[in-house]
């Protein structure tokens, strides 16, 4: 009995570190070193990944990645650019599949990922975990 209730404890204790290390992640928003492109807003990240903008602020086209369904990143950075809950988010697409006015981005699966195709493409504009940023991308938008 003894076991069962250190183990007990030990899990009670994981479960509520975990929702502080998901907190903890700050999202950015990134294009490849080669961009041109210095900073967006949040409006503007939440343009292109809706489909309503195809081209960055100052010219070239803009190829939004998302991370996969239902990582925390992706739910934060919906929320916080666009106001858009998950489920809003994916009503949204459906939608847009259904009447044929739009595609929803690429997914990946996490921001390593992520920062790799950006990285590779000046196209393309993603969002990753603060901590993954490395030189071959650019923060062009802090998601507050």
């Amino acid at each position: 009995m003894h076991i069962a209730r250190k183990f007990s404890r030990t899990l009670a204790g994981l479960v509520l570190f975990l929702p502080a290390a998901v907190a903890t992640a700050e999202v950015v928003v990134i294009v490849s070193a080669k961009n041109p492109t210095a900073s967006l807003t949040a409006d503007q990240a939440s343009d292109i990944f809706l489909s309503n903008s195809g081209s960055f602020p100052g010219g070239g086209q803009a190829v939004p990645v998302d991370q996969a369904e239902g990582s925390a990143l992706r739910d934060e950075f919906y929320t916080r650019t666009s106001g858009k809950s998950p489920a809003q988010v994916k009503a949204f697409w459906s939608k847009m599949i259904f009447t044929g006015k739009g595609r929803p981005p690429k997914e990946v699966g996490d921001s390593l990922a992520v920062k790799k195709l950006v990285a590779d493409n000046p196209n393309l504009i993603g969002y990753i975990d603060r901590n993954a940023v490395d030189a071959s991308v650019k923060v062009v938008l802090t998601v507050r």
